[in-house]
């Protein structure tokens, strides 16, 4: 059963992140499967182990320490963040494979675009020219995850100059726009589930 794709527009942090939690809770093993797509208000999150010196000022854009891996990152109107609720059983994945699938489906949505991206295996995430275009963060829960990727798309980057994005000095970032990418934030939102449940569908086949 492919996961239901759910577009929920632009929404709030902490009611998101609050109901994934629920919902990662309250789910059984016949529970289907979401991949959630959404924009967030200008919000900075803190991984378990993110270091509070990895905010470089502080500005009027709340701080959030959240339950993913990783250090810290902004989420702004204009990013795409994909939240995917899967039981890894089902889909027989482990964290490091979700991890590379995650990067798979933005490289390859880029590669669409003649974008040329790649991972990096000592900073999870996605990169154009050696600048960070999609952070990605997990949290696995009684083998079931939550969280996702972040793929910058329209928006204003002024944000990360107060952080090392994901921990990194001096990081740079940049988004599809920069990149001549020019259609909508939703055409690529759609693209980019469908990415990810293709890329979903390939890993189960090949571990049959």
């Amino acid at each position: 059963m492919i996961p239901q794709v759910k577009s929920l527009g632009l929404a709030e942090y902490q009611a998101t992140w609050d109901a994934m939690r629920s919902f990662t809770a309250t789910r059984t093993a016949s529970s289907r499967d979401e991949i959630w797509l959404v924009q967030h208000p200008p919000t900075y999150t803190l991984g378990l182990a993110g270091k509070p010196e990895h905010l470089l000022r502080h500005s009027n854009i709340p701080v959030i320490k959240i339950d993913r891996g990783g250090q810290i990152t902004y989420h702004g109107p204009g990013q795409i963040v994909a939240y995917l609720l899967l039981d890894m059983r089902r889909w027989k994945i482990g964290v490091r494979e979700l991890v590379r699938l995650m990067e798979q489906a933005v490289i390859n949505l880029l590669a669409e675009f003649d974008v040329a991206a790649l991972g990096r295996e000592d900073a999870p995430g996605v990169y154009v020219n050696g600048a960070k275009i999609a952070a990605l963060g997990l949290k696995i829960k009684n083998g079931y995850c939550y969280h996702g990727l972040a793929f910058n798309v329209d928006m204003d980057l002024t944000p990360f100059d107060n952080i090392n994005p994901c921990g990194h000095a001096g990081l740079r970032v940049t988004q599809a726009c920069q990149l001549g990418i020019t259609v909508s934030i939703n055409e690529l939102q759609a693209q980019l589930a469908q990415s990810l449940v293709h890329g979903l569908q390939q890993h189960l086949e090949s571990k049959q």
